[in-house]
């Protein structure tokens, strides 16, 4: 009735392969005044992507712009409307957009959403005041009716920072956290993320090489620092990181030999890492395999941090 015979099917189409991203609101006698359907897009298939278009797209612009890293999802909320009202202000809209924002501070790993709008350009003052971009390449057409594309990339800005910053806002007070422009930030593969580990251990003790590694700007060190903080603050963050993944190693008896050839290597390293191995009295091959074994666990670990600071205790 709203969108006409093909969002019909696209919007049956997900409902039978996407039955849990379903919420209904309902009145006080159960009758239902508000839907919303929220696709995953890593889970489409390429016939689900087939079938609805605007999906697609946006599941190409996440593989070619902001690609979602293990452990990462993306939202994509295909139809949100009141019975009555459709997509106009309203009490059933604001509680389809409450659906939304409990949507993101509840979904683990979430790194993306889209929501579209069939006036965008009267919707424009809400996103922007919710630091929410317009994404107008995503824009698509369904039986002559043209729909705005709004996204958010949570990696930039993880929910509970940007609650906070709404909060702020609603109280006419400047953030405490300022926002940093996206063009600061990196989001790293995991590959990139764990490279750039490993040359951060082997730089450790050389400040001025450290200013040069991406985890400089990535979340995992300006969550840790502050997004206001200068690069050599930056880089005291990052060391710690480093140093503090590392002494986890030392509260297992086991693990405590990996955190010495960390410690011999990196941290105050030796002249060779021969010399390190005799300094542990260790065959160069096993030291070698305690080394390898080390930045493994530090590796593994500050990964975990990067992708779980998306939802932050």
């Amino acid at each position: 009735r709203h969108e006409g015979p093909t969002s019909a099917e696209r919007a049956a189409h997900w409902l039978a392969r996407q039955p849990q991203g379903v919420a209904i609101i309902r009145d006080a006698t159960g009758q239902p005044h508000g839907f919303l359907l929220a696709v995953t897009i890593e889970q489409a298939t390429e016939a689900d992507l087939a079938v609805d278009p605007a999906v697609r797209a946006a599941h190409h612009y996440l593989e070619h712009t902001a690609p979602l890293r293990p452990g990462e999802t993306a939202t994509y909320f295909r139809f949100w409307l009141a019975a009555d009202s459709y997509q106009d202000v309203s009490p059933v809209q604001s509680r389809l957009f409450t659906k939304i924002v409990q949507h993101y501070v509840a979904t683990p790993g979430l790194a993306y959403t889209f929501i579209p709008c069939a006036r965008p350009e009267f919707w424009s003052p809400v996103f922007d005041y919710a630091s929410i971009p317009r994404l107008s390449e995503l824009d698509f057409e369904v039986d002559g009716r043209r729909y705005g594309l709004y996204g958010h990339d949570w990696r930039i800005r993880p929910p509970l920072a940007w609650l906070e910053m709404m909060g702020d806002r609603e109280v006419g007070l400047e953030t405490s956290r300022p926002p940093l422009p996206a063009e600061q930030l990196v989001v790293l593969s995991q590959s990139d993320f764990e490279a750039a580990v490993r040359e951060a251990l082997r730089a450790f003790t050389q400040a001025n090489t450290l200013t040069a590694n991406p985890l400089l700007s990535s979340r995992l060190v300006v969550d840790k620092a502050g997004a206001a903080a200068s690069k050599s603050e930056r880089v005291a963050a990052l060391q710690n990181l480093l140093k503090t993944a590392a002494d986890s190693l030392q509260h297992a008896p086991r693990q405590a030999k990996l955190y010495r050839a960390l410690h011999h290597t990196y941290f105050q390293p030796a002249a060779t890492q021969e010399q390190a191995a005799e300094l542990l009295d260790l065959p160069f091959s096993t030291f070698r395999r305690h080394l390898t074994a080390g930045v493994k666990h530090v590796t593994d670990l500050l990964w975990q941090r990067e992708v779980g600071s998306l939802n932050p205790p």
